[in-house]
C-alpha cells in the first residue's frame, strides 16, 4: 500500500510523470478532475479503505497542504512517498503558456503557487523522497533526495 504525493507548481510535469510511471498501478487523485475537496475526500477515503495505491497529483506547495493527506495515509498503514518537481519558474511559465483551454492556468495563479512552494522535509512523515526534474519534452530525471539543493 503506497500513497505517492506530488509536490510542485503548475506546468512542472506532474500529470505527465503520473501517466508515464504510475497510471497502471496507482489511482490518480487530482483536484482539476474532481473539482471539489469534498469529492477528493470521498475518493481518498475509498482508496484508504480498499488499500488501493494512489497518487495525489496536486501542487501541495506547503507542509500544511501536505498534512491533509500524510497522517491519514500513515494511519491506514500506507507507505508515504514524495516526489518534488524542481523546475524554474520561467520554464513553468513557458510550458503553461503552451497549454490550451482549462489546462491553461492564469499567470498570476502560477506565480502565487511558486511563491508558496516549499521543499518537503522528512519531518512531515515521508518514508521516501525524490527530486524530479523535467528535461526536454516529456522526459524526467529522478534523483535521490538531497536535503539541500
Amino acid at each position: 500500500m503506497e500513497m505517492i504525493l506530488f509536490i510542485g507548481g503548475q506546468a512542472a510535469g506532474k500529470s505527465t510523470f503520473y501517466q508515464q510511471h504510475f497510471r497502471d498501478t496507482h489511482l490518480r487523485i487530482n483536484l482539476d478532475m474532481l473539482r471539489t475537496r469534498h469529492r477528493e475526500a470521498i475518493l481518498l477515503e475509498a482508496c484508504l479503505r480498499m488499500k488501493q495505491p494512489f497518487v495525489v497529483d496536486n501542487t501541495n506547495p506547503t507542509p500544511e497542504d501536505r498534512q491533509r493527506y500524510i497522517p491519514l495515509a500513515r494511519a491506514a498503514g500506507f507507505r508515504v512517498v514524495g516526489y518534488y518537481f524542481a523546475i524554474r519558474l520561467e520554464i513553468a511559465l513557458r510550458r503553461n503558456a503552451r497549454r490550451e483551454g482549462r489546462q491553461l492556468i492564469p499567470e498570476k495563479g502560477v506565480l502565487a503557487t511558486y511563491r508558496r512552494l516549499q521543499r518537503p522535509a522528512w519531518s512531515e512523515g515521508f518514508d521516501a523522497l525524490h527530486d524530479v526534474r523535467p528535461v526536454g519534452g516529456q522526459r524526467f530525471i529522478v534523483e535521490v533526495w538531497r536535503d539541500e539543493l
